[in-house]
This record gives C-alpha cells, structure tokens and sequence, in this order.
C-alpha cells in the first residue's frame, strides 16, 4: 500500500537522502501544484500535465542517488518517500480520471481490450505517467531489487478502473473472450486433436482434452513463457465443439530430483521475479485471464457489450467441466488452480502450499477463494503462516477430491473422465454457474481485483521481497 507521509516530514525524509536543495524544491513545488487540482471540473489534460512533472522531478532526484540496492538508509529512505509521494499523487489522479479514460479508450465500451493492450493505449495517452513498452522492456534490465517503482501506476490505473462497477465488470468481461492468438490456432487444434505451444501442450483424446505443462527446467513453475500460452490452451480448449472437459496436469520431467516423474506446478517462478524478468502485468492477466476463464469460462466473441450492458443478469460464459491431476505438489500458482478447477486428484505423499508470505507477494485469489474449501482459520494459517495441506490429510481432503497411490492415478483419472463424458454432462455449465451465484458473483471478483490490482504492485516491487526471496530461496545463487 502507498505509505503516507505527512507534509510535515516530507522535506525532512528527502533531505536526508543528500538530495539536491533545488532538485527537492522543485519536486517539493511540483507536488503542491498538483495537490491543488482536486476540483472533479479539472480537465484530463491539465491534470496530467500537474501529475508528470511530479514523475519528472521524482525520477530526476532518483537518478541522482545509486542504483537502490546500493543506497545507505538515508537514501533508501528518501528514494522510497519519492515513489511514495508520486504514487499517491497518481492515486489521486486515477480516482478523477481512469472511468472516464477508460470508456474514452474503449469508446464507450464498445472495444474490448485485454489489460495489456488497455495499457498500452492508456500509456500512449499519459506519457511520464504509465509506463511505454519501450520503458519497461529497459527497466526490466535490471534487477529487482533496483527497480523505483515504474509499474506502481499501472496498478494503481487498473485499480481505480475496477473499483467503478461499469468499468470495472466490462474489463472482467474482456478478459474472459479469447485471445486472437487461440483463435488464429483453432482450426489446427480441432484438425489435429494436439498442438504444442511450447511450455504448454494440448492433446485431445475422445472427448477430452489433457493440457500439460512442461516448463520442466523449472519444475513447471508459473512465469511470463507459460501464462500466455497456458491461457491460449484452456481458450482452445473451451472453443473446440467435439471436446467436453478439460484435464490439467505436469509433464514428466528429466530434473535430477523427479527424473522419470510427474510433477504439477512449482509456482512462480522465483528466478525470474529476483532477476527483475517478470513482469507486474503478468498477475493481472494471470488471474483475470488463464485461472478466469478456467473458473467462469470465455465469452464468445460475438457477444455485443458496452458500459451501459446488465450487469445483474446470468453470466453468458461457454465453460467445461476442469480435473488437475496433482503428483509431488501444488505449490503456490498451481494450488490456486486448485481453487477454479471442478475436481482434483491427487496423489498420495503429495501436497498443496501457498507460500506468498516468504516471497512477499499475494497468491492471486487464493485469498478470496481458500476460505471456502479449508475455512477462514485455516486458510489464514496456510497464506500468512506457511500451512502446508498433505493430500492425505483431512485437511488436504478439502481442496482435493481423491487420494490414491502413485501406481494407480492414471487409472484414477480415466474413471473419472469416463464418469464425467458418460454422464452426458448436459447440465455442466449450468450447475457451474449456478454455484458462483452464491460463491462469486462476478461483482465480488470484480472488487476482489481493485484491491489486488493495487496492492499487489506495491508487493511485487518491494524490497521486502527481496529479501524475503534471498532468505528463503537462496536467490543470489540461482541463474535463468
């Protein structure tokens, strides 16, 4: 979250960083300025421009101290006020402006953009505010632990986008239609019945279809190579007319430890976060797009929206019923696929985890969503204190639906797709829209991710977690 700083200390906390006087002054000055335009009159543009000669100045007086992983606690201190006063400014601004940009980008929600491309547009229209691609491809050069912040204001934007209720459900919407990409591979996938995109590979057999992952070098962990090609998967997936249920499960890997085995999902990739390779947008599209449209399915692309569409009536989604197969462990990532897939089996000696607090960031929606299998206490002691749930536990029992032995879970995941294809399935999307009523309406996801959205911008380029990722995974020794 921002971190307040009273106008009182402001100049003391900047001033013991070694600042220049006249670089403070004119930060100091700009921040003023913009703190006056708080009238709901004040046009786009004027506030803007207020707001990025704030994010000139801040970053001017950050490229005068050393790279922030070399900086003395004077200096860490007055660059984290910096990136904090900016940021509060650029809240400010987004609460005036970000409904009325985002029906202005989307031409009165007649386009529906993936929160990549919605950036993107809204980058183009604040420049020194949001981020370009080109800014971010140079950031994303340097570690971690020495970034200030760049993508603060994306989270922010998308925040306020999703704290209005219009908006906010029309970005949800957006994301649930499929990719282009998907769209452009269908006609392959249902001539072919497979189709390899990587680290993700798609078989169909009969009438299901069996996605594995295989990002085996990193024990089929979750980064920026698998989540797109893993939503493209469940979008094909959903979109082929002969196939009725979707399975998840890991590749059998050649790792020294599980060499010959299967394994689920290791969950993010800590490599990549510590070596500043992943990107703070990757957690929006991971949870609004890839767990969304397991959970809730996808909108067909014909389907007309706007900003003025209802908003209370039945979701319209095509889904399929979903199975993960977990062998050796569900952690992180791969345990909140848990929480959107229809039925787990799990092997037994195998385990699910959401260590988000030792890497310091939140697990996605598991916040939200584990309650409801394992109850509030447990799921508190399981994000914030690093429960583990064994399969075999009663605990464990909660999340998955059958336990067997490693020699008998292929024969366990065939029975349980010739149960589910036998039955006919004709009411499956029914039933599962009729559970998210009471579950998760669309409204409660919706404002689940305004408060994601931000605070997960501020977790990801914190410098606690760094240190969290070199005290508990040894990150300076691992390489990409």
């Amino acid at each position: 979250m921002i971190d307040v700083i009273p106008v009182q200390d402001r100049a003391g906390r900047l001033c013991a960083a070694g600042l220049s006087a006249s670089g403070l002054e004119a930060f100091l000055h700009a921040l003023d300025r913009c703190a006056q335009n708080t009238s709901a009159a004040a046009s786009l543009q004027d506030d803007a421009a207020a707001l990025r000669l704030v994010y000139a100045r801040a970053r001017s007086l950050l490229a005068e101290m050393p790279l922030r992983s070399q900086r003395n606690p004077a200096q860490k201190g007055g660059g984290e006020a910096l990136v904090h006063l900016a940021a509060a400014a650029a809240r400010d601004f987004f609460r005036r402006h970000a409904v009325g940009l985002y029906a202005d980008i989307t031409d009165g929600g007649s386009r529906s953009l993936r929160v990549d491309d919605l950036l993107r547009e809204a980058a183009a229209r604040l420049p020194g505010i949001l981020p370009t691609e080109a800014e971010l491809a140079e950031e994303s050069q340097l570690m971690q632990q020495d970034k200030d912040g760049m993508e603060i204001p994306q989270g922010l934007f998308i925040s306020q986008v999703m704290s209005d209720r219009a908006s906010g459900l029309h970005l949800v919407r957006a994301m649930l239609r499929p990719k282009a990409e998907s769209l452009a591979l269908l006609d392959e996938f249902v001539r072919n019945g497979r189709i390899d995109l990587g680290t993700i590979r798609v078989e169909v057999e009969g009438e299901t279809a069996y996605v594995y992952i295989h990002n085996e070098r990193y024990l089929n962990s979750e980064d920026d190579t698998t989540v797109g090609p893993m939503e493209m998967a469940v979008d094909l997936v959903l979109l082929h007319p002969g196939v009725r249920m979707g399975v998840l499960r890991g590749s059998v890997l050649d790792h020294p430890k599980y060499k010959g085995r299967r394994v689920f999902c290791s969950g993010i990739n800590l490599t990549r976060i510590y070596q500043g390779k992943q990107s703070y947008i990757s957690f929006l599209y991971r949870n609004l797009g890839l767990h969304s449209k397991i959970y809730r399915g996808i909108l067909p692309q014909g389907l007309a929206d706007s900003l003025e569409a209802p908003m209370d009536e039945p979701e319209e989604t095509t889904e399929k019923l979903w199975v993960a197969v977990v062998e050796a462990f569900a952690i992180g990532g791969g345990c909140q696929l848990l929480l959107v897939v229809d039925y787990v089996i799990a092997e037994e000696g195998s385990y699910f985890n959401l260590p988000a607090r030792k890497e310091g960031i939140l697990p996605g929606a598991a916040n939200m969503r584990l309650p409801r299998f394992v109850g509030e206490r447990l799921a508190r002691e399981a994000i914030m204190f690093d429960r583990t749930f064994r399969a075999e536990t009663p605990e464990g029992r909660m999340i998955a639906n059958q336990v067997v032995p490693r020699s008998e879970i292929d024969q366990a995941v065939r029975d349980c797709v010739a149960n589910a294809v036998g039955s006919g399935m004709v009411s499956a999307g029914a039933n599962r829209k009729a559970i998210r009523v009471q579950t998760e309406p669309m409204d409660q996801f919706r404002t689940y991710m305004a408060t994601y959205a931000r605070d997960q911008a501020f977790c990801h380029l914190s410098e606690q977690l760094v240190r969290n990722l070199e005290r508990h995974w040894n990150a300076k020794e691992r390489k990409l």
